[in-house]
């Protein structure tokens, strides 16, 4: 926090103003009556209409000056404390600003200003503040609920390790050494995947990327024949057919941030596909608008939108996928995915595929 010397209150400062404007009005009216006074002659005058003496310029100057100066006097009492509680009124709205955002805190957040009123700048500033609050709160909500997540998910693989190596400690004649060695690698592989998993969620959030045109239909590409090669490996019972659509899509993003989504999406729809008639249908195309559009459609069994709405959420899988599915991945790919879209400013929409599955559809700024 910068330390600042204290001086005047907002509402001294326009109380201020708002005499002085007064204060400078009429010294102004009174500068206009002095030059009114010149086209008077000076002198006695002699006044044909009631026969006797009239007052000249001097006399007129000297009543006119004797009261003027009241006249400021009573400006400048009249708008120092008219100025005080007009500026009160006026500023009272920010007094509701700063007690809800001085409050704000861990705890707090739910509250909000709620500044009643037509439009103008101190509701602008209030609905800023609520709108600031509410994203506040979301990603507090967010990072508390991955943080719980993400220790049980960590946790458990090394629960798991140090289990195996307590059983294995507990019978020295009877242990399978490559057995042990085999299920403690498989088990620390899973826990380097969350943690890379995590590491790129957190690169996905940040800001301050350097973005470029990046061809869609290109990563598409490249990203399509490395799963090709890999297929039998990353496919249950079977490799799935690989459709690509490949149109003209060019976004602005992130290269890197782009080929690690389009990778997340294709690895996901691998993983969890059929193992009969199996496929995956890849497509890229530019919107009317100029956004590019990227959509990956795969089989698989059917899923209930509730739960497929909370796929992006951190290690969440769908629901009926068998175990050795879901011991593929970490259930962060979505989740990713979500994020990158957002850091580019995108949208991202999962529906269930008709006859079971998933269409991730993904919508990028064009370049």
């Amino acid at each position: 926090m910068i330390a600042r010397r204290r001086g005047l209150s907002l509402r001294v400062s326009l109380t201020l103003s708002y005499a002085g404007f007064l204060v400078v009005a009429g010294a102004v009216l009174f500068g206009v009556g002095l030059l009114a006074l010149r086209f008077v002659p000076s002198g006695d005058l002699f006044s044909q209409s009631t026969g006797g003496w009239a007052p000249g310029r001097g006399d007129l100057t000297d009543v006119y000056v004797k009261y003027a100066w009241w006249a400021l006097a009573a400006l400048l009492v009249v708008g120092l404390v008219g100025g005080w509680f007009l500026a009160g009124w006026m500023l009272a709205p920010l007094g509701r600003v700063t007690e809800v955002v001085g409050r704000a805190d861990a705890g707090t957040l739910h509250r909000r200003i709620a500044l009643r009123g037509r439009r103008n700048e101190l509701t602008d500033l209030a609905d800023a503040f609520d709108d600031m609050l509410d994203r506040i709160e979301r990603a507090v909500a967010e990072e508390s609920r991955f943080a719980a997540n993400a220790s049980h998910e960590l946790r458990t693989p090394h629960a798991v390790i140090r289990t195996i190596v307590e059983v294995a400690r507990a019978d020295p004649g009877g242990r399978d050494v490559d057995l042990v060695l085999s299920r403690v690698a498989e088990t620390n592989e899973r826990a380097i995947a969350t943690t890379e998993a995590l590491l790129d969620l957190a690169r996905a959030g940040r800001s301050g990327l350097d973005f470029a045109p990046v061809d869609l239909a290109a990563l598409v590409e490249q990203v399509v024949a490395d799963a090709r090669d890999g297929a039998d490996e990353a496919a249950r019972g079977g490799s799935p057919s690989i459709r690509a659509e490949r149109g003209p899509a060019t976004a602005r993003g992130n290269a890197a941030l782009l080929r690690q989504l389009v990778s997340n999406l294709v690895a996901n729809a691998l993983i969890h596909n059929l193992p009969d008639g199996a496929e995956v249908a890849l497509r890229t195309r530019t919107a009317p608008d100029g956004s590019a559009l990227l959509e990956i459609a795969n089989t698989g069994p059917d899923l209930d939108p509730a739960r497929v709405a909370t796929l992006t959420e951190p290690f969440v899988r769908a629901g009926d996928r068998t175990r050795a599915a879901s011991d593929r991945g970490v259930g962060l790919g979505l989740t990713i995915v979500s994020a990158i879209v957002r850091s580019h400013r995108g949208d991202l929409r999962i529906t269930p595929r008709e006859g079971g599955g998933l269409i991730v559809r993904v919508t990028l700024p064009g370049a």
